[in-house]
C-alpha cells in the first residue's frame, strides 16, 4: 500500500525590516528598496531588506 507525504506547510514571508535610527547605511538601503518596489524589480528590493536586516549595529545603540 503507498501512503501519501503530508502536506507542505509554508510560514508567511517576513515584513520588510525597519531601518536602523540614525544608521545611514539602512537609510540608504532603505530608499533603495523602495525604488525597487517602484520599479517593480522586486529581487533588488528583497536583497535591499535581506541587506537591512543583516546589517550590524551594536546592542543598545541608537
Amino acid at each position: 500500500m503507498t501512503t501519501m507525504d503530508p502536506p507542505v506547510t509554508l510560514e508567511l514571508p517576513l515584513a520588510p525590516p525597519a531601518p536602523a535610527p540614525g544608521c545611514g547605511v539602512c537609510g540608504a538601503l532603505a530608499r533603495q528598496r523602495a525604488q525597487a518596489a517602484d520599479d517593480a524589480d522586486l529581487s533588488r528590493a528583497t536583497d535591499c531588506s535581506v541587506e537591512i536586516r543583516n546589517h550590524p549595529h551594536a546592542e543598545g545603540a541608537s
